[in-house]
């Protein structure tokens, strides 16, 4: 049951989007006031958010987040909830679920910023609750009991790069797959084709799982400077990584020499096995039997069952360990930093040296050709003084 909300063109358009009287009628008894005036701000928190300009994906993430927390307090509304709640919440979500120090930071700042619209007097939520429930929202996540940035980067300390024969042998056993369902007749060769092709095609491009996911045939094009890719010269990335609730991000990522195998393997999905899986008019790049489009968890499960198989089962390898050797093969490659930076959407270089895993036989003939080059500069010194 929706609350009854009364229109925005009522009231004084100086009224900020989000405020209580523009959710609820004022004064209006209501038959399920807890519920109702409960939906009312998760409604109002919606509308403010939307004025934020952030995307809808952060918003529903950030009101699920909300309604998880108020089960945890067993559907009471956020004019009583409380601090040892919260503690207690955070308490079972590192103890008993499990979650990730990243996960943890981003319910209770999802939670402390609900209860912060509540508290703004220019939306109106206190009063309101005073005016019903005769109490009032209170922060109930502070810097005392909030997790918090420990370091530059939270992620796992164990995940890592894929090294080069590491990255051989996960796609020799991709492409064995392939063909012993083949030679066995059975029916899920096409899926294992699939999962072979979408792990080359994220580590020759760099792409993360969900990039990978929403592209579509249309996201290829030529580089007039590089025409030996052809149609692949460039993959246009849609769906990228959004920052602070903003609308995904764009960018071009552009073929590089070392990586032209992958256009062979590409070119053979569409040509050859897509057609056999997908339904007409359907866009995306890669459909599943059952679905228009393969599914993030989809693409999980199959990247870590091709691990398993492959014999890498180290914790610190993932799907995004694809991402992570992109980046770091690129930079022993020699390409400028500033190019691997805009090729990964990175808009800080710190995050790009983040993912930067080089070998240690890079790092070795880094040194060496520094020092060649101080002994060839010594030795061009001392023939220049002889000399004179």
């Amino acid at each position: 049951m929706r609350p009854q909300e009364v229109s925005v063109l009522a009231h004084d358009r100086s009224v900020p989007p989000g405020s209580a009287n523009l959710h609820l009628a004022h004064n209006v008894p209501l038959l399920h006031p807890e519920e109702l005036v409960f939906q009312a701000m998760l409604s109002g928190w919606e509308r403010q958010q939307l004025a934020r300009n952030l995307s809808l994906g952060t918003i529903q993430s950030r009101i699920r987040v909300i309604n998880r927390f108020r089960d945890f307090c067993d559907g009471a509304g956020p004019w009583v909830w409380t601090a040892v709640q919260a503690d207690d919440w955070s308490a079972e979500l590192r103890s008993i679920t499990g979650s990730a120090h990243n996960t943890v930071l981003g319910y209770e700042g999802a939670i402390r910023q609900f209860m912060a619209y509540l508290l703004d007097p220019a939306y109106g939520w206190a009063d309101e609750c005073m005016n019903r429930f005769d109490t009032h929202p209170v922060q109930i996540f502070h810097e005392g009991n909030t997790a918090r940035h420990v370091q530059d980067a939270n992620s796992d300390p164990r995940k890592r790069a894929f090294t080069v024969d590491e990255l051989q042998d996960l796609c020799d056993v991709a492409d064995d797959q392939v063909a012993l369902k083949v030679a066995a007749g059975r029916k899920g060769w096409t899926a294992a084709f699939r999962t072979a092709t979408i792990a080359k095609l994220a580590y020759a491009w760099g792409l993360r799982r969900n990039e990978v996911r929403m592209l579509d045939l249309t996201d290829f094009g030529h580089n007039p400077n590089a025409k030996t890719f052809g149609q692949f010269g460039v993959c246009y990335v849609r769906y990228g990584k959004a920052s602070h609730g903003s609308a995904p991000k764009r960018r071009s990522v552009l073929t590089v020499p070392e990586y032209e195998w992958v256009v062979d393997c590409l070119r053979q999905w569409i040509e050859d096995i897509r057609p056999m899986i997908a339904e007409p008019g359907n866009p995306a790049l890669f459909p599943t039997e059952r679905s228009d489009r393969i599914s993030k968890v989809t693409i999980s499960s199959n990247f870590s069952h091709l691990c398993d198989l492959a014999d890498l089962s180290d914790p610190g390898l993932d799907f995004h360990s694809l991402r992570r050797s992109y980046v770091s093969h690129l930079v022993e490659h020699g390409y400028d930093a500033r190019f691997v930076q805009e090729q990964a959407g990175h808009e800080h270089a710190s995050t790009t040296s983040l993912y930067t895993h080089v070998s240690s036989d890079y790092r070795t003939r880094v040194v060496s050709n520094a020092l060649n080059k101080m002994t060839s500069q010594v030795a061009k010194n001392l023939k220049a003084g002889g000399s004179s």
